[in-house]
């Protein structure tokens, strides 16, 4: 298995580690997972992202390139970041990422780690000349989050981040910091020379609002959000209509992308299917794969694609696409051949407290 440059911290405080995308991964720590979650909610928490991928696109019609492979426009303004997906041909999801315009001519990339080698070998695929691809195999990423994130950077790095806006980038030094994150916590992605990331590590988990937190609390985190998890809630078969984020298109509709025909007729005309929250009203936890049932028992609508406890609401819930239905409408969720009371569920389930829009001085 690959190791992250974090592993070594991760073996000294005896982390319980699980292979996780081909990496041996941090899933909790001493504290638990509940603690862990919590924690990031009221505090700081940190996660060690390494195994994530970290590319730049550069080069003279990168942006018109972008808008090929993502159903998304770019802003012209540099440093802010977006939330996108790499199509293919048939109008499914080969992956969700972040992609922030640094410059004019070149953008910054973290894709999923499960995903990075596919994803690389399709944008190589596609890429024209005069782009060049460089992946950044020598870079590291933390992830703090929580409310808590921003003073905590500034004690331990003496980064102020005070006038950075949500979704937007800036640069210190060796670091990237990008303000955004899979928790729906304010926080920041931080990436930095492998050779730098323990010394960042250990400043930032010496302070006491921080504490490092897994991949195990990191998913209950986001399902609380409602983000969907590659390879789980969304995939190649999966378009952005179904998986109900067709807004990653953006008010200037893109129809130039890869797979727009499925897409953009789904737009106009519906869809078979639509991912929707689930929260279980009855006793009992669904995992991803039980069948969600209208309330006769016999009238199967889907399955859920992840699912499980919520410690901020103390609740089971959980993610899935359904064939019919509307916000608080009331379903069976089988677990086992067993069924739970439950109902469709807006999401985020949680509210998201990521940083509030700063306004500055005309």
């Amino acid at each position: 298995m690959k190791q992250t440059p974090l592993h070594s911290v991760h073996a000294a405080i005896n982390a319980q580690m699980a292979e996780f995308a081909g990496y041996d991964m941090p899933i909790q720590y001493k504290d638990g997972v509940l603690k862990e979650h919590n924690w990031t909610r009221e505090q700081a928490g940190l996660f060690d992202v390494s195994h994530m991928g970290q590319i730049t696109l550069e080069g003279e019609g990168v942006t018109e390139f972008l808008q090929k492979l993502t159903p998304s426009t770019f802003s012209a303004t540099n440093n802010i970041a977006k939330y996108t997906v790499l199509m293919n041909e048939e109008g499914g999801i080969i992956d969700d990422l972040i992609v922030t315009r640094l410059s004019e001519n070149k953008f910054f990339a973290v894709i999923n780690a499960g995903c990075k080698d596919k994803d690389i070998a399709w944008i190589k695929q596609n890429l024209p000349e005069g782009i060049t691809l460089t992946d950044f195999d020598d870079r590291a990423l933390i992830a703090l989050q929580g409310p808590k994130a921003e003073s905590a950077l500034k004690e331990a790095l003496g980064i102020d981040t005070s006038d950075l806006n949500y979704m937007r980038y800036t640069e210190s030094g060796d670091y990237f910091i990008s303000r955004l994150g899979y928790t729906g916590e304010d926080g920041f992605e931080i990436s930095m020379p492998n050779d730098q990331a323990v010394d960042v590590w250990n400043k930032l988990v010496e302070l006491e609002a921080v504490a490092p937190v897994g991949l195990a609390a990191r998913d209950s985190l986001r399902l609380e959000m409602g983000y969907p998890l590659y390879g789980h809630d969304i995939d190649a078969t999966t378009s952005p209509v179904e998986a109900d984020i067709s807004w990653v298109m953006g008010k200037k509709q893109n129809t130039t992308f890869i797979g727009a025909d499925r897409v953009i007729n789904e737009v106009e005309n519906g869809t078979a299917r639509k991912r929707v929250g689930i929260k279980l009203t009855g006793r009992g936890v669904a995992r991803e794969g039980a069948e969600i049932f209208a309330t006769d028992g016999t009238t199967q609508l889907g399955v859920l694609t992840s699912g499980g406890f919520a410690p901020t609401l103390q609740a089971a819930i959980g993610q899935g696409y359904v064939s019919a239905g509307n916000i608080g409408d009331a379903v069976i969720v089988r677990v086992r051949g067993r069924d739970i009371e439950a109902e469709i569920a807006d999401m985020p389930f949680v509210k998201a407290s990521t940083k509030k829009t700063i306004k500055k001085a005309a």
